[in-house]
């Protein structure tokens, strides 16, 4: 059960990377929306550890 939930947070943390990667190349890109993602792919990157 908990490799599953592992797996779960990984690719949260996957997707979030890529929506910043996407952000991040737009023309203009928004920095707030980049800083609230990098501050969520950070916590499950903590959560991720914790396991």
């Amino acid at each position: 059960m908990q490799t599953a939930h592992r797996s779960a947070l990984e690719a949260k943390h996957a997707t979030l990377d890529q929506r910043i990667d996407d952000e991040r190349h737009r023309p203009m890109p928004d920095t707030m929306l980049i800083a609230e993602l990098k501050k969520q792919k950070l916590r499950l990157k903590e959560e991720i550890s914790a396991h």
